[in-house]
């Protein structure tokens, strides 16, 4: 029942919140709720991990757990506990200056841990049409957390984010109404054939050509809540106008989950059509959001719309990646979300903190972030050092074992994949120079910022770029067979 429990925490705890409302210990309760949820997700990780049931479906046919998910299980719990402890002062300072009321700051909580049900349900849950009935939800929950503000340029983003991602959503749908037509040819009618356990197991039975067509629509699909060009117009938008801690799970979270189910649906297809047909498609749109979003970080000026941007970039290696397939780029693409998540849920931290010190998001009027406030700054210039895939950092190593992958397998393709790294290098640094250095303005304002969560990704991030722990290499290689 530790599933059942790990869901029912943020469930129970967004109702709770709604009830709390504006109170002084809402925050701290949302802080608790997100710790409670990480420690049972690493209890549950510890117990696959130690008795080896790794793909075996749990409580019934509802939900299953493999060395895929239960990774990304507890990525998404630790980021939503740092993300919500940062939220704790940044909340506050934006209630302080009449950014959000009181009736807002009681929505905002309680649709956050709502947001953090439907990202896990999806993970854990057997059912396809499941895993898109809380795709759904997650979108619902945070249209409405981008619209927060209830600014004309929020709303305005809030309305584009759930039309676009509305309209993948329903393409989605199609393909798991096509997955299930030819499932139900093998195993009859009923839920029976809307499982991942037992599409795995009937995968050569199942009629290939549904299966091509029915890939198409969940690459449109849920390739639409990956971010993935050209599908990505809602994300930036999203991005700027939310509040920061809805950027920072949206970039370092969201965008997993959306990747994460079209990942399963390429593993099935591959399986029951032999050959790399899906991956190839992934590829194209990976390579595509590569190069788009890397030549997009010069036009920018919004800092949270410019790492937006940064987000599809790394959202496309991920997909050229597990496109790519084959052990080497598949442990990479692993590797590369959760260095990802870290990294960019961090970057957003320190780029709101920017943003509340300056007094606007335009990064023309940010400068001086050191001297203002060092610990900001260092933050930003260790977070796009990292991002940005300079060694020793988590992501040099991620993008190296990807680049290799690539020569190895498709040679003719890797100088598109060094371009694009090399544009987007070179456009962050030479953003993020004027914004960290020389004096500030002097009308900035006092902000109390809470850092813990800002180094301690960090932290992670650097540390897993000089050394793997072991058990972390076997997770992730047991991950690989399940996917390459």
């Amino acid at each position: 029942m530790i599933i059942t429990t790990l869901l029912g925490v943020s469930l129970v705890s967004a109702g709770l919140l709604a009830l709390v409302g504006d109170r002084r210990m809402a925050p701290d309760l949302n802080i608790l709720a997100s710790l409670v949820s990480f420690v049972i997700s690493v209890y549950l990780a510890f117990d696959v991990y130690s008795s080896g049931t790794a793909g075996t479906s749990l409580v019934g046919d509802y939900f299953f757990i493999d060395a895929f998910n239960v990774y990304l299980v507890v990525l998404t719990t630790f980021v939503s506990t740092t993300t919500a402890v940062f939220s704790r002062n940044y909340m506050k300072f934006e209630r302080g200056h009449g950014k959000v009321s009181g009736g807002r700051m009681r929505f905002y909580h309680a649709m956050y841990q709502l947001f953090i049900f439907a990202m896990l349900l999806a993970l854990l849950a057997n059912n396809v049409g499941v895993l898109w009935i809380s795709m759904e939800l997650a979108t619902l929950a945070t249209v409405l957390l981008v619209s927060l503000y209830r600014t004309p340029s929020s709303v305005e983003a809030a309305w584009k984010y759930f039309i676009l991602c509305g309209v993948g959503i329903a393409l989605a749908l199609f393909g798991t109404i096509l997955l299930y037509f030819a499932a139900e040819k093998v195993v009859g009618s009923g839920v029976q054939g809307l499982l991942w356990t037992n599409l795995i197991k009937i995968n050569a039975k199942l009629e290939p050509r549904i299966l091509a067509l029915a890939f198409i629509f969940f690459m449109v699909g849920y390739g639409t809540k990956v971010g993935l060009v050209p599908l990505h117009s809602w994300l930036p938008d999203a991005h700027s106008e939310g509040p920061t801690p809805i950027s920072a799970v949206l970039s370092g979270l969201l965008l997993n989950i959306a990747l994460y189910a079209l990942v399963r649906c390429k593993v099935l297809v591959n399986l029951s059509m032999g050959g790399n047909w899906a991956g190839r498609i992934m590829m194209g749109f990976g390579l595509l959001s590569m190069i788009v979003a890397s030549l997009s970080l010069f036009r920018q000026r919004d800092i949270k719309r410019m790492f937006a941007y940064s987000s599809i970039e790394h959202m496309g290696i991920a997909t050229f990646a597990f496109g790519l397939g084959g052990a080497m780029a598949t442990f990479g693409a692993l590797l590369h979300m959760l260095m990802h998540s870290l990294t960019k849920s961090s970057i957003f931290f320190t780029a709101g903190y920017a943003s509340q010190l300056s007094g606007t998001q335009n990064m023309v009027h940010i400068r001086g972030l050191i001297k203002a406030n060092p610990l900001v700054g260092w933050g930003l210039i260790f977070g796009v050092m990292a991002i940005a895939g300079t060694p020793p950092f988590g992501l040099f190593a991620s993008e190296f074992l990807i680049l290799t992958a690539s020569m190895k397998q498709i040679p003719a393709l890797t100088p598109l994949v060094l371009f694009a790294l090399v544009v987007a290098f070179a456009a962050l640094f030479r953003k993020l120079q004027p914004m960290v250095f020389g004096d500030p303005s002097p009308d900035r304002r006092e902000i109390n910022a809470s850092v813990l969560p800002i180094y301690l990704h960090m932290g992670l991030v650097l540390a897993l770029g000089v050394f793997i722990p072991v058990f972390l290499q076997k997770w992730f290689l047991e991950a690989v067979e399940i996917l390459k």
